[in-house]
């Protein structure tokens, strides 16, 4: 085989594929790029069994067609030092001889059979499939992502939940202290279904969606799912278990309101935390009609902090503790300049929402209040 690929082009796919390939794998073919070459197109494929990715570049003087696994660290490596360049390609069919032939010089190395690749598994049983904007699946992901348990412990918990309605999908993730709901009906998927997407691809199919791209197309049976936009297609499996009624965990109840400036808030937090016990990371919010007084303490340390800031607020006054953390991740992550804190008693969850909802979004995050000492 021979053909001819820019380098800026090739190394921008090779490195979009490249997040998929686990940097250990148990099969050391894994640890190549599947490199095929059909017509004018050259196809790059990486996986690592659970997910795969596949993505297209335009070739030209293309001869012959076929396909060969090349050693990704390598190939990525030769293309940083050699960006912007046209390369030739020249692969011998027989031995997997590889000879990269730039400006002023060349690179020869051995590449393994195409054959040798594991194939990804065909689907299972009914296929569903359904297009929505790209901006509806982005803006899902981003709102959820940084709310993911890392436990291994309760595998489910480690992924994002995608409630599928005919006219929305609702995107869920928790890591038991705090919760993400966020319904987006930009779109009409036309069924009905769930599934749990792990985190890997989540953040894989996030970080590639560019801002050109309208659409993405997504078709699913009951174990995996297929996501093709552009010139990429990732797949992965899905998490098995049945996620957690995550409407029983939100509470319909709580009728005092907290209105609050987010970028304040969320600066004194930061400041506060810093005098907080490394052990809980706790921060007390003694909320009156119009102030919040946040305090914290080490005991350990004798250090202690305190700051007040404006607020309105409808109900009874109430001292509550949030771990801060936890707190400055969800502020970190809702977006307005205003939000609302709706509460009710300092042992139950406080939900918190912007002000002002985007069009065809709801947003609500849900965080568990600590015992006070």
């Amino acid at each position: 085989m021979k053909f001819n690929v820019s380098s800026k082009e090739l190394q921008q796919q090779l490195s979009a594929v490249s997040k998929v390939i686990n940097t250990k794998n148990a099969l050391s073919i894994l640890d190549n790029f599947l490199l095929k070459v059909e017509g004018n197109v050259l196809s790059i494929t990486g996986s690592d069994q659970e997910n795969t990715m596949t993505a297209t570049v335009e070739i030209m003087d293309v001869e012959g067609s076929g396909s060969i696994a090349v050693p990704y660290k390598r190939l990525l490596d030769m293309l940083k030092e050699i960006s912007g360049q046209g390369l030739t390609f020249y692969i011998n069919d027989t031995t997997k001889e590889i000879d990269i032939r730039f400006l002023n010089g060349h690179f020869n190395f051995m590449g393994l059979s195409g054959d040798e690749y594991p194939q990804r598994a065909t689907f299972e049983g009914d296929t569903h499939s359904f297009t929505v904007p790209a901006k509806m699946i982005q803006k899902g992901l981003d709102n959820t992502i940084f709310a993911v348990s890392s436990e291994t412990l309760r595998p489910i918990m480690t992924g994002i939940l995608w409630d599928i309605t005919e006219d929305a999908i609702t995107f869920v993730s928790s890591d038991t202290h705090k919760l993400v709901r966020y319904i987006n009906n930009e779109g009409n998927p036309g069924l009905v279904g769930s599934f749990i997407m792990p985190s890997k691809p989540a953040n894989i199919l996030r970080s590639i969606i560019g801002k050109d791209v309208e659409n993405i197309e997504v078709t699913m049976d009951s174990k995996s799912a297929t996501f093709k936009f552009a010139n990429y297609s990732l797949s992965c499996r899905f998490i098995n278990g049945n996620y957690p009624n995550y409407n029983r965990v939100i509470p319909q109840d709580n009728p005092f309101e907290l209105t609050i400036d987010r970028v304040s808030f969320l600066n004194a937090m930061r400041r506060v935390a810093l005098f907080a016990s490394m052990a809980s990371n706790l921060v007390k919010l003694n909320i009156q009609s119009n102030e919040i007084l946040l305090s914290s303490q080490d005991f350990d340390y004798s250090t202690s902090a305190e700051e007040r800031i404006d607020c309105e607020y409808q109900g009874n006054s109430m001292s509550i503790g949030f771990n801060a953390t936890y707190m400055i991740e969800v502020l970190n992550n809702l977006k307005g300049d205003t939000i609302i804190i709706n509460l009710s008693d300092p042992a139950r969850a406080g939900i918190l929402h912007p002000l002002k909802q985007e069009p065809g979004e709801d947003v609500l995050m849900l965080l568990m209040p600590m015992q006070l000492p």
